[in-house]
């Protein structure tokens, strides 16, 4: 089997390099030393400068002016942009665009993805549910009301970019059926409300709250297995971005620990210090491992023993716990410079606590798999 990257895959990987080149990841405030957000709005300079190098249209076709590519390729730049604390919503933007790609309307198609992107338009996705643990399209009811009205109402916690973005994509339930749907929001729509929120990255996020907010129904994604799919490419972008910033971490520590020396020596050379940083060379290479095997299925459609479904959770259980122990592990290696707010270190460790929230913990993906081989024996 050929492992290696497309031709395709590693001009994306370099066009993303030379654009993440210019961002400094120390240049916003430390959360812990603001009040309120960090900014009022996402780095919209790094956003037109996505847009220019193609990256927000990676996943669109090429009639939607698009280069066609695939998830390994999104995760690919997500996990350069995590390398520097990129504040756009890349993730966010292109998995509801790909939503919209593959069950909208063309009439929809061609109202939404060409300015999406060119980064004319922003879209999120509200993936949280009400509370952060129930399954976000239960949080929100959907009815229909005459051929071509739903209403919506319900909560979803902690949507990011909300305030910035033109519109949200928003799981819900059907009334009747119970069925999974998508619906295109606008934020300030009538009948929904958005209450300021705060991640642990000091970004502003957004509570959602939907009450008989109506919507045409052109802009509802009626399709059995739309957010479905969207929720494992949310799920599988995440663990690159957790990939990216574990190891911009590795490399910070390993800098760090090559010129600090003690008794003479650097810190790197004592064999308790580079242990350390083996075991987190494994967790790194592990979460690489089982992100490309969860990008390659959600990518490509392969049949397998268990669902893509599988697979995503083992990258997630592998992400939520690499991404802490690595981040942990560098600011202990780091001494006094790992507690220092004014160190780079201190926002990455905000960023991963975050990336791991969204996760979710390992023992309910653990859960998930197991009840996916209960389902799917192997033998």
């Amino acid at each position: 089997m050929d492992f290696t990257f497309s031709e395709e895959q590693q001009a994306a990987v370099e066009a993303a390099k030379a654009v993440f080149a210019r961002v400094a990841p120390d240049g916003v405030p430390s959360p812990a030393l603001t009040t309120g957000a960090v900014a009022d709005d996402f780095d919209r300079t790094l956003w037109a400068r996505l847009a220019d190098a193609d990256l927000l249209s990676l996943l669109l076709d090429a009639e939607y002016c698009g280069a066609g590519l695939d998830a390994i390729a999104l995760c690919l730049v997500l996990r350069e942009s995590a390398k520097v604390l990129a504040r756009v919503p890349l993730l966010e933007n292109t998995a509801a665009a790909t939503a919209v790609q593959a069950h909208g309307s063309r009439e929809l198609k061609e109202e939404l993805l060409p300015r999406a992107g060119r980064g004319e338009l922003v879209l999120t996705v509200a993936a949280h549910g009400r509370t952060g643990h129930d399954p976000a399209e239960l949080a929100v009811v959907a009815r229909q009301e005459g051929d071509d009205t739903w209403v919506l109402d319900g909560i979803q916690t902690a949507v990011p970019w909300a305030y910035n973005a033109d519109t949200v994509l928003v799981p819900a339930h059907t009334h009747d059926s119970g069925r999974a749907i998508l619906t295109l929001v606008p934020p300030g729509h009538q009948g929904v409300t958005l209450a300021e929120q705060f991640s642990t990255t000091g970004e502003r996020l957004a509570e959602l709250r939907l009450e008989s907010a109506r919507i045409a129904g052109r802009y509802v994604l009626d399709t059995e297995d739309a957010w479905e799919r969207l929720r494992l490419l949310l799920a599988t972008g995440t663990c690159a971005l957790a990939l990216g910033l574990g190891e911009a971490v590795l490399r910070m520590t390993s800098e760090y620990t090559s010129k600090r020396e003690q008794f003479g020596h650097p810190l790197a050379t004592f064999q308790a210090v580079a242990v350390q940083a083996a075991d987190r060379y494994m967790d790194l290479r592990a979460m690489e491992a089982t992100l490309w095997q969860a990008a390659w299925r959600i990518s490509s459609g392969a049949a397998g023993a268990l669902p893509a479904a599988g697979d995503v959770a083992v990258a997630k259980i592998w992400a939520s716990e690499g991404v802490r122990r690595v981040v942990q592990t560098g600011q202990h290696l780091h001494g006094g410079f790992g507690a220092d707010t004014d160190y780079p270190l201190h926002r990455y460790h905000a960023w991963a606590k975050h990336l791991e929230l969204s996760l979710g913990p390992a023992a309910a993906h653990e859960e998930t798999l197991g009840e996916l081989l209960a389902a799917h024996p192997l033998a």
